[in-house]
């Protein structure tokens, strides 16, 4: 559908026009006349950005009305996929600020030197590879849970590499599934 050509009396406060600044739509506050032929519009934009310009005949051919349907704000988006949106950003940045997060979000109740290793020692070191070896019954499956928990919520970890006997490796995915909500799909390889 073809639009009509703007004229100068068409310029009225509340009117949103595409042309004005490039590349942004533009939203008409005030229009006094400039004499005859021109009129000073003030307006501003949807970013808060605010401006003057002088409009004359030819320039306001140069100029569109913004209709709904054209690029201004639409409201009619799935709730369901913007909530689920916005708990993935609030889970991808929740190390900003709860730099313990994966102590929260788990089923364990560390002891002291666990915390002090995953966020003291492992954490902090670039590259972060480590090798986890301790005496059993000293923790390496809470410390390597935390440790992996907390590099998947801070999005640093694409994949994770745990190697452990093979009598054992039932043992770590029941744990990491049941302790720290971790499906990670181990595969075990025999050598």
């Amino acid at each position: 559908m073809e639009q009509e050509p703007l004229a100068l009396g068409d310029l009225k406060p509340n009117i949103a026009l595409l042309g004005l600044v490039p590349g942004k739509a533009a939203t008409i506050v005030a229009v006094m006349p400039v004499g005859d032929a021109a009129v000073s519009l003030f307006y501003t934009t949807a970013d808060g950005e605010t401006g003057q310009e002088i409009i004359d005949a030819a320039a306001v051919a140069r100029l569109s009305v913004v209709h709904a349907e054209d690029g201004g704000q639409r409201f009619d988006a799935d709730p369901d996929e913007f909530r689920l949106a916005a708990e993935a950003l609030r889970i991808r940045y929740a190390a900003l600020y709860d730099p313990m997060a994966a102590v929260y979000s788990s089923d364990i109740d560390p002891l002291p030197h666990q915390i002090r290793a995953v966020y003291e020692d492992m954490l902090p070191k670039v590259p972060l590879r480590f090798l986890l070896a301790d005496d059993p019954g000293a923790g390496k499956t809470i410390m390597a849970g935390l440790y992996v928990k907390e590099m998947l919520l801070r999005s640093a970890a694409e994949r994770v590499a745990i190697v452990c006997p093979g009598g054992l490796a039932e043992q770590w995915r029941d744990e990491l599934a049941q302790k720290f909500s971790l499906d990670l799909g181990l595969r075990q390889f025999a050598w």
